[in-house]
């Protein structure tokens, strides 16, 4: 598996409104959400490709198809998403992450805003990402 770059980090929001109170407001960073959805974010925060405040019911609708976060899972604190090459890469990464003996939470899958993903649940409570996302490539 080759890492490009960590493409993402996003706090994981149980009380969302609460969160943006530090990081829109009082911090001022230039995060937005797209219409429908209460994940802010941005790709303008200097020395990250994108930063979020992911609510925990779109991270469980994420990960498990869900709104709510399974109970017998740990509640992740955050997301980091490692970037690769291409999208056939996502779904090399997850079989040598299986391989290796993790359980992914997810295999490799195309959203619908274009991103290809895989996902794990680390050991330290967080939502490992490998992704491909061509918008972060200079590819539509």
């Amino acid at each position: 598996m080759n890492i490009e770059f960590i493409a993402g980090f996003a706090v994981i929001a149980p009380d969302p409104a609460a969160s943006r109170g530090l990081y829109v407001e009082a911090l001022g960073l230039p995060l937005e959400a797209a219409p429908g959805s209460d994940y802010f974010h941005s790709e303008r925060v200097g020395g990250s490709k994108h930063f979020g405040v992911w609510p925990l019911a779109e991270a469980a609708q994420a990960c498990f198809g869900e709104p709510e976060w399974p109970s017998e899972v740990t509640v992740p604190q955050a997301s980091v998403e490692f970037e690769v090459a291409n999208a056939a890469a996502v779904a090399d990464a997850a079989a040598e992450l299986r391989d290796a003996g993790f359980e992914l939470v997810h295999d490799a899958r195309e959203e619908p805003w274009g991103q290809t993903v895989a996902r794990l649940l680390s050991a330290e409570g967080l939502i490992v990402g490998i992704s491909y996302a061509p918008f972060l490539h200079g590819a539509a």
